[in-house]
């Protein structure tokens, strides 16, 4: 529980804080949330990925809202009894409103039930959270069809030309590829940054929060698995290589690092649900510029990081998104309403030696799922392989 006059001043001095500073560049997200509707909106993504800015913005197209930072060093002690003096405290500094935003309201045990009464008072109500799984566990419970939720990621690279003023091209795409997109980084260009946000994630998103023993074998997953993007593992040769006691041990672990939106698993394709647990999964790192802050190991193949890049780009879109292996492979499977609607290859540069298991892998997934086009994404070559096969460059790809 914290004081009254101790609230009023944190609340005061956040206020304050937003007043003052930029909001920088508008996230593309911006444009798909609608303030007017009746839902509580859910903003979710890694630390210092935007949502706070994305907040900020979305405020600016207000002229009275009350807003609160859970991440505040101060609000330790701050619990459920604290929200009705916050609320109070809001009123008589910022006057009345219907819109309230809250940052990392997951910090608070319980927030859910004062969210579900502001929102059945009519209330606007909008949140962020960097723990998925915390949030919906919550949301589904509490607040079930009353919620809409937006993932936020870092810059992808068209909002980094706008942060950055730089054209389109492969010189810019290149530098994407090697930078990110957190934007603090991108601006200060320190691995410091990137290094103490992975620190940051693994302590308090995932160790602490979980109340795990052992830090350093959460830590030393987390880095193998970033390395090892675009690559298939299994949970069972996970255990066996870091001496896990349980297989089931080795699935909570990698589920934490992505509720904490640390790394995303793609599942092979398969009609079978069960299939697709137990197959082989691919993993993905939620930043290049964070992999390579983090490990040596990371940069040496840049098919593979332009592969995490342009999964990225996807993931931004789609929810469901496979990995096709038969005779052949598929790099990207887009499932849209029960149905597989694109099929995605993506190759750093095609040659005599790879053209033709390129295009073999991503034509047997076009005629399993019937699909009239297909295309393979580049770093800079631009062809047509028949009349349903597409080369385009990435940089084009993602700005188009």
């Amino acid at each position: 529980m914290i004081e009254k006059d101790m609230l009023r001043e944190i609340a005061i001095s956040q206020r304050r804080d937003i007043n003052e500073k930029d909001t920088g560049v508008k996230r593309s997200l911006l444009k798909e949330i609608d303030l007017k509707g009746s839902h509580i909106i859910i903003l979710s993504g890694i630390r210092r990925s935007g949502k706070s800015t994305l907040l900020k913005q979305l405020m600016k197209q207000l002229d009275h809202f009350y807003f609160f930072d859970f991440e505040d060093q101060r609000m330790f002690n701050f619990d459920l009894m604290d929200f009705e003096k916050l609320n109070i405290i809001f009123e008589e500094e910022f006057g009345k409103s219907e819109n309230y935003f809250f940052d990392e309201i997951q910090n608070v045990e319980g927030w859910e039930r004062f969210v579900r009464k502001l929102h059945d008072q009519g209330k606007k109500v909008i949140v962020t959270g960097s723990n998925a799984s915390l949030l919906s566990k919550e949301l589904g419970t509490k607040l079930t069809g009353r919620h809409l939720r937006y993932e936020t990621f870092p810059f992808s690279y068209d909002e980094m030309l706008k942060l950055l003023d730089k054209k389109s091209g492969k010189q810019s795409f290149e530098e994407y590829t090697t930078r990110g997109g957190f934007p603090e980084f991108l601006k200060d260009q320190k691995q410091q940054i990137l290094q103490e946000l992975f620190n940051d994630v693994i302590t308090r998103d995932v160790i602490i929060r979980y109340d795990l023993r052992d830090a350093k074998i959460i830590t030393n997953l987390a880095i193998f698995l970033i390395t090892n993007i675009g690559r298939e593992f299994s949970y069972n040769k996970l255990k066996k290589q870091f001496g896990f006691g349980s297989v089931n041990t080795v699935i909570s672990y990698i589920s934490y690092l992505e509720d904490c939106y640390l790394l995303f698993t793609v599942p092979k394709f398969d009609y079978s649900y069960k299939k697709q647990l137990v197959n082989p999964k691919k993993v993905y790192s939620i930043d290049s510029g964070l992999g390579r802050a983090i490990s040596v190991s990371y940069s040496k193949d840049a098919g593979r990081i332009l592969e995490n890049v342009v999964f990225l780009q996807l993931r931004r879109k789609y929810k469901e998104i496979f990995y096709y292996k038969d005779k052949w492979e598929c790099d990207f499977l887009i499932k849209e309403k029960e149905k597989i609607t694109q099929a995605i290859q993506v190759c750093y540069e095609l040659t005599q030696e790879n053209m033709e298991r390129e295009i073999r892998g991503l034509r047997e997934a076009m005629n399993k799922f019937k699909l009239k086009q297909g295309m393979i994404i580049t770093l800079c070559q631009e062809d047509f392989f028949g009349k349903d096969i597409k080369a385009i460059p990435a940089w084009k790809w993602m700005t188009r």
